[in-house]
């Protein structure tokens, strides 16, 4: 232990803590912007800075460790300087455009100027231009950007693709896409981890919520709109409702009160998605020697994106299953219309998704095949769906219990967990087992699955039949598990891959707080609502058996394919 004193206050702590981590333990607040605990701790921005009572220098506490004996002074009249005038700097070299930023009110520089009294900038203004197409999912803000490096050491260490980097040098310094290129010649994943770890606006996903407010005031158009399983643990973050309150009956009546004609759950598709890939797996191990192993997910865009391009030779293991959101768009124009008597010409398809990736897949010409236009017409992160709620000044209060719409608005507790890592694995053994012995197992046998450790591993025996899976999440540990299975040093049956940590909940879209990652607690809701579901099987969904007896026939059937399978290999990479 390290006894030290921090604004007067004695305090010990074990050696290694920094002077950061120290002073939050007796409540002391240090300010930063650059810092990310394990993955950027690097000292860049300088607004940490603390005295050391005895020192010239000012020290950064976030990377500063504390020694014997020291005290330290976090707000002396030196630090208030300081601190007040590498602000300013920042703000020199920065866009300050608030009433314009995306992250204006969760913007932690907006936060710290303001703390520190900003109200005016000594410095002429040198922010960089902006030269990005904003037509594409992901969009840099050159001008806003603080040269933190969050983004570049996230997609280096965590998910490992290395397309950010710094570019230039001396005063031309600048973040941008790794050797220089465009976006669209980089191996981006379009995950948006990035986007989520920005303290500032300088990385956003693209708004679509123009196209969605001309197509609401279309009378022509009939607008149907899917809810992912992750959302309903995310979207009240952002207009101030407490989680307890956030049911999706609210939510159903907030889409219902921005104008959507039809509001249906993304977990009746995972359901359907369980059916096909299920089914796809069994017919795939009960064939090995006709197959590649292991057989891996495919619902996540994200994920796609990454084998096609770091290791194509896996692509032929995926299962051909498209995505749930893809699923519910091709039924949606076919199954869904028909059951409505409505023209699928008039509808206007959209998925509301805690991704970012999911705005380039519903683009992605090999998965449409309803035959009238596009099967999902436009896909709104969670993030939007808050805009689109505070634009119509639409008070949490105010909400009430709606359902979603009938049939299509049905979903087991399988479905439900689809949006924490190991979810769709667990789902996927649970029908599973049952297509292969006639009876359902115990809901959650497979729960050794779950968790957020970024790569798990388990072996299921069903009724003598065993299975080896494994499940992965964040595009770090995927690249580690495929390397692994390369070299030969393990060997699995089926793999769940989701591009971000700890799976959907912790998507590239959904709502952000700056310091602090939700997937945890996100997923431990979702598991919450599968262990309380009254139905917990995709197999025993009513509204899925109704579809494969009135229009599917059984999955994997000749039309189930032709809607609800994909061909991977054909998957087209630009961003659109």
């Amino acid at each position: 232990m390290v006894n030290l004193k921090i604004d007067g206050q004695k305090i010990s702590v074990p050696a290694g803590t920094t002077i950061m981590e120290a002073a939050a333990k007796v409540g002391i607040n240090i300010p930063h912007l650059c810092y990310l605990k394990g993955i950027n701790e690097i000292g860049a921005c300088r607004v940490c800075v603390v005295e050391l009572v005895g020192n010239d220098k000012l020290v950064t506490a976030c990377n500063s460790e504390v020694q014997e004996g020291i005290e330290v002074l976090t707000n002396s009249p030196k630090v208030r300087r300081t601190r007040k005038l590498n602000v300013e700097l920042i703000l020199s070299d920065h866009d300050c455009k608030c009433v314009q930023c995306v992250k204006s009110g969760n913007c932690t520089l907006q936060k710290i100027a303001n703390d520190l009294g900003i109200i005016n900038v000594r410095y002429s203004n040198t922010a960089e231009k902006n030269r990005w197409d904003t037509n594409l999912p992901l969009i840099r803000e050159a001008s806003k950007c603080v040269k933190c490096m969050r983004c570049v050491q996230i997609c280096d260490k965590v998910q490992n693709l290395n397309v950010w980097d710094i570019n230039g040098s001396g005063f031309r310094t600048n973040v941008g896409v790794s050797k220089n290129k465009p976006l669209t010649e980089a191996d981006c994943a379009l995950c948006g981890q990035c986007i989520t770890h920005c303290p500032v606006g300088a990385l956003r996903a693209r708004d679509d919520r123009d196209i969605m407010n001309e197509v609401l005031a279309d009378p022509d158009k009939i607008t149907m709109v899917q809810i992912a399983p992750a959302v309903r643990t995310a979207w009240a973050e952002a207009i101030g409702m407490p989680k307890a309150e956030a049911t999706t009956g609210k939510l159903v009546s907030a889409l219902r009160r921005i104008g959507f004609d039809y509001i249906f759950d993304t977990t009746y598709a995972a359901d359907l998605t369980i059916m096909e890939e299920g089914s796809e797996f069994i017919e795939r191990f009960t064939h090995k020697d006709d197959y590649s192993w292991p057989m891996f997910t495919s619902c996540c865009p994200g994920w796609v994106r990454f084998v096609k391009t770091q290791y194509p030779e896996f692509v032929k293991n995926l299962s051909t299953a498209k995505s749930p959101q893809q699923m519910f768009g091709a039924i949606t124009k076919t199954y869904v219309a028909q059951k409505l008597g409505v023209d699928p010409d008039k509808i206007f398809s959209v998925s509301i998704m805690p991704c970012l990736s999911k705005k380039y897949e519903h683009n992605v010409e090999a998965v449409n095949d309803a035959g009238h236009g596009k099967d999902v017409d436009l896909v709104l992160t969670t993030r939007e769906l808050a805009r689109l709620v505070r634009a119509d000044y639409i008070q949490a209060s105010d909400l009430k219990e709606e359902e979603f719409d009938s049939i299509f608005g049905i979903g087991s507790g399988a479905g439900v967990i689809f949006g924490a890592t190991g979810g769709v694995m667990e789902a996927a053994l649970r029908s599973a087992y049952y297509l292969v012995t006639g009876e359902n197992p115990t809901p959650d046998s497979f729960k050794s699955v779950r968790g957020m450790a970024g790569w798990k591993e388990a072996t299921f025996d069903i009724k003598g039949l065993k299975v080896k899976v494994a499940v992965a999440s964040g595009l770090g540990n995927t690249r580690k598990l495929l390397e692994a299975i390369k070299a030969g040093e393990v060997s699995y049956d089926f793999v769940e891959i989701m591009a971000c940590p700890g799976g959907c909940v912790g998507g590239g879209g959904q709502p952000t707080e700056d310091g602090k990652e939700f997937a945890q607690p996100r997923s431990e809701i979702l598991y919450g609502l599968d262990q309380f579901a009254d139905l917990r099987f995709s197999h025993e969904n009513s509204a899925v058996l109704q579809t494969y007896e009135e229009f599917l026939g059984e999955p994997n059937s000749h039309r189930a394919h032709e809607l609800l399978h994909t061909d991977l290999e054909k998957w087209d990479l630009a961003m659109k």
